[in-house]
């Protein structure tokens, strides 16, 4: 019979990666937690309208990566509905705001998600068709705050210690507005006529975006296209008075709190709900991401509750990529020290089949003061225990017929080289230490 594998553009987390997954999990939720964010966790496939109508229909994600399907009811006057496998997250916190009224309360929400997503890209160096984003988002209504530029700078600074707090080396952060919805229009008006006469010098993907979405252009790696990008109008020369002031006010709050970053007027971001700031952090190359080195982006986006037929709620949010997170903290770990391996705090070796169950109470014994602890065989060998244990833990418990009798336990302590007697009562503490 042929063996399964796992689809193309996806992947299994085995141990011991998936623990740095959970440390970083761990960590972005302690400090999301001391800026006031509550986790929430919507359902992995949506309404394909709330995509296409949030997302924007002529976006790449929209047109050609997402996973739809038509799930037809199981009675005939069951309406058939189009559903999709969500290729991001920040429309369906969007739709369970508006659907749970959370606009009702009037106060500021501050949401954090952690979860998969997907996407049918082409898979590459930290880039997956089932990939996993860290997320969140800050919206409410006007009076709440939420179109404050404090918000936005509070939500940099707030990223800016995730990283640190990681351990991420040489981040960068790059900023730019790309103006509100009165904005908007006066700028692809200017750009797609600039456009026009260089259009089919462009690569093919950059002239289909040059028709249906140039703001995607100017986000465009292609090095080919990068000096007729370079000519293109600048969005910031088309911000109205509102606009300039408000991105005015986040970078002040920014130099507030000394959070250095650059400006960059090619910065768009590619999806139809951003409004006003839109950001990336990079990180250099080496860091393990390959020629395109983005960690995380996010933005401005007042107008989506509208648009999703909810109320005026402005809001900002930002995702990041957590599987690029996890490949760059991997290699700027191999510049420097490697990580030791982290040993439970003892096997627990019964000499013989017979002291398997007094094995087994004496690791529930242990475990219930806290510490990590295996349990091997009575049918295994003694050196197969001693290597097995000296691989796994940082000391050896031997349970024989006399260690139970006696109550005085043998305990092997291999970075020590020592072989110690210990009484059951202060096995504990004994084990404790490191």
């Amino acid at each position: 019979m042929s063996v399964i594998f796992k689809v193309r553009g996806t992947r299994d987390l085995l141990p011991p990666e998936t623990e740095l997954w959970s440390e970083v999990e761990a960590t972005a939720r302690a400090v999301f937690a001391r800026y006031a964010f509550g986790e929430i966790r919507t359902p992995i496939f949506e309404d394909t309208a709330l995509f296409a109508r949030g997302v924007g229909e002529e976006t790449d994600i929209v047109s050609k990566e997402m996973y739809t399907w038509e799930d037809r009811g199981r009675a005939d006057s069951e309406r058939v509905l189009s559903l999709t496998l969500r290729p991001e997250n920040t429309a369906g916190v969007v739709r369970a705001y508006i659907e749970h009224k959370m606009n009702d309360s009037g106060a500021l929400q501050k949401l954090f998600y952690i979860g998969p997503q997907f996407r049918r890209e082409r898979p590459q160096r930290g880039r997956y068709r089932q990939f996993w984003q860290i997320g969140a988002e800050v919206l409410g209504p006007a009076f709440s705050g939420s179109e404050s530029p404090l918000r936005d700078a509070e939500v940099l600074e707030m990223l800016a210690t995730l990283l640190d707090t990681l351990g991420i080396r040489g981040w960068r952060l790059e900023l730019n507005s790309v103006g509100s919805a009165t904005d908007r229009p006066r700028y692809l008006e200017a750009l797609r006529a600039a456009l026009t006469p260089v259009k089919e010098k462009l690569s093919p993907d950059n002239q289909r975006r040059a028709e249906t979405n140039p703001l995607r252009v100017l986000d465009s790696k292609d090095p080919k296209d990068q000096a007729i990008i370079e000519t293109l109008p600048k969005i910031a020369d088309y911000l109205d008075d509102a606009s300039r002031e408000h991105f005015e006010q986040v970078l002040l709050g920014l130099d507030a709190c000394g959070i250095p970053y650059h400006l960059n007027p090619r910065l768009v971001r590619g999806l139809d709900y951003y409004t006003r700031t839109a950001f990336e952090f990079t990180v250099p190359d080496g860091s393990g991401l390959g020629t395109q080195n983005a960690l995380l982006g996010g933005g401005r986006y007042d107008g989506l509750s509208e648009m999703l037929g909810g109320p005026k709620a402005p809001g900002i949010g930002f995702a990041i990529g957590e599987d690029r997170l996890v490949l760059t903290l991997q290699a700027q770990a191999l510049e420097s020290a490697p990580t030791p391996v982290r040993k439970l705090d003892a096997f627990i070796a019964p000499i013989g089949v017979a002291q398997n169950p007094a094995a087994l109470e004496l690791a529930r014994e242990l475990r219930g003061a806290g510490l990590s602890v295996e349990v091997g065989d009575g049918s295994f060998r003694l050196r197969r225990s001693f290597e097995t244990a000296d691989r796994l833990a940082n000391r050896m418990v031997l349970v024989g017929e006399d260690e139970v009798a006696s109550g005085m336990l043998t305990v092997k302590h291999f970075s020590a080289a020592e072989q110690t007697k210990v009484s059951r009562e202060d096995l504990a503490a004994v084990l404790a230490r490191r």
